[in-house]
C-alpha cells in the first residue's frame, strides 16, 4: 500500500488561469474573507489579521511567462518585542513575482516560479509576500529599547 503525501494547506487561494490573461494584461483585486484572515494569522504567527487585500497586474512576460506586480495591504495585530503588548496597524508591501511555464535552466540564474497546471495562485503570491515582508521584530509606534543602567555600555 502506498502512502499519499498530504497536500499543503493554502489559506488564501485565488487561482488565475493564465490562458485567460490577455496580451495587454489583467487587473486583479483580491480580498481575504474572515476565515482566510484567521488561517493566515495562524500561519504568520500574529494575534489577528483584520483584512488583507491586494491590487495586482498580471502581464505576459518572456515567452509564455507572466509578471505579477502590485500592492498587498494588511490590517493586522502584532506583538511588540519590547512591551509584549499587541498593537494594530496597517502595512502595505509591493508585490513583484515572475512565472514561467517550466523551470529555468540553472545557468539563467532567474528568481522565478513555475506555472502549475496552467494557473498562478495569486492569493498564495500575496500571502507569501506579506509573510516575507512582515517585520520579524515588531514594535509599537514610538517604542524604543532602553537597556537597563550599566548594560549595553562598553566595559
Amino acid at each position: 500500500m502506498t502512502k499519499r503525501m498530504k497536500e499543503p494547506t493554502v489559506e488564501f487561494s485565488r487561482p488565475l488561469l493564465v490562458a485567460r490573461v490577455p496580451a495587454s494584461g489583467a487587473h486583479e483585486k483580491l480580498k481575504a474573507d474572515e476565515t482566510e484572515c484567521n488561517r493566515l494569522a495562524k500561519r504568520f504567527q500574529v494575534p489577528a489579521i483584520h483584512s488583507l487585500t491586494a491590487e495586482l497586474k498580471v502581464k505576459p512576460w518572456r515567452g509564455g511567462g507572466f509578471k505579477v506586480t502590485g500592492t498587498a495591504t494588511a490590517d493586522l495585530e502584532q506583538t511588540s518585542v519590547i512591551s509584549l503588548e499587541d498593537f494594530r496597524h496597517t502595512v502595505s508591501f509591493d508585490v513583484e513575482r515572475y512565472f514561467l511555464p517550466h523551470a529555468p535552466a540553472p545557468e539563467e540564474d532567474l528568481d522565478v516560479d513555475v506555472i502549475n497546471h496552467g494557473e498562478i495562485d495569486l492569493g498564495e503570491v500575496v500571502a507569501e509576500t506579506v509573510a516575507l515582508e512582515l517585520d520579524p521584530y515588531p514594535r509599537k509606534p514610538g517604542e524604543a529599547f532602553n537597556p537597563p543602567p550599566g548594560e549595553g555600555q562598553g566595559s
